[in-house]
């Protein structure tokens, strides 16, 4: 194996080096280093996971708190998220990210603490969690990526499949009669006394990017401040489960989720004083 890496990479070196293409002067951007380990991306090509990740990375280098962030990974797409993330980062059971950064965030309150979570893991296994975390108004971030879809286990409906969409367990789409409308967790949450900012992103496109790291930002930043639960919902794509490429699948993101989970703030400070 390490073998074969050295000719790979011999490989790779000599074709940049022909090519005199990737070379100092053409670079346009840099990982976030220091906050990001340099690993292969385990994600499927198009997955939006993989882009808030480096959100995270970039916002946490940039804002100095390296040594202050503690992260925590529940099952999941997201379960890897520390194999990225060079930062203290904790495991949780199944849905119970919110509980297990509640209790880090006691024990160390001088720490930047946030949950890293899916629809399946904080909408189904974790709704009572969820709730009650942000009922309490814990002083963490939770960050929800809401996709439609179990991702990791197989493609089965999760509580926020839309109406009619296809899954392994709604082959013939979600029939709102027998199986419920789908769950706005964030609108839901944003509605408790305990969240001081509720707000809903995406990432399928620059501009929809560029508002999301404002929003991590404002969340940290609002959580040195003591304020309460910071909630950001991602609506993302999963390419593989709703069997469509990736440029097919941010299409049907933004022609079929995002009517039903518009972007935008939910619940601002402002909001919240008035």
């Amino acid at each position: 194996m390490n073998e074969k890496k050295t000719l790979d990479d011999q490989h790779y070196e000599k074709i940049i080096a022909e090519e005199s293409i990737c070379t100092q002067d053409h670079v346009v951007y840099e990982p976030p280093k220091s906050a990001m380990y340099e690993t292969p991306m385990h994600y499927c090509p198009g997955c939006g996971h993989g882009v808030v990740h480096r959100l995270l990375a970039e916002v946490i280098e940039e804002m100095g708190i390296i040594q202050d962030v503690i992260g925590v990974a529940p099952v999941g797409c997201s379960v890897l998220a520390y194999n990225y993330l060079n930062i203290d980062m904790s495991e949780a059971a199944h849905g119970r990210a919110s509980a297990v950064a509640t209790g880090i965030k006691r024990v160390l309150p001088e720490k930047l603490v946030f949950s890293y979570q899916g629809d399946g893991d904080l909408a189904a296994i974790g709704t009572a969690e969820t709730l009650h975390t942000c009922n309490r108004g814990e002083n963490i971030l939770i960050i929800f990526i809401n996709n439609g879809i179990y991702g990791m286990t197989g493609g089965q409906m999760a509580p926020t499949t839309l109406a009619n969409m296809k899954s392994t367990t709604s082959p013939f789409g979600r029939d709102v009669a027998t199986m419920g409308s789908p769950l706005k967790m964030t609108d839901l949450v944003a509605q408790l006394p305990g969240t001081y900012y509720v707000t809903r992103h995406s990432v399928h496109k620059a501009g929809n990017v560029r508002k999301l790291k404002k929003a991590i930002v404002k969340s940290f930043e609002y959580q040195k401040e003591k304020k309460g639960t910071c909630f950001i919902e991602v609506v993302s794509n999963c390419p593989s489960n709703w069997k469509m490429t990736p440029v097919e699948s941010n299409k049907w993101l933004e022609e079929n989720m995002l009517p039903f989970y518009p972007l935008g703030d939910i619940k601002t400070p402002n909001q919240k004083e008035n």
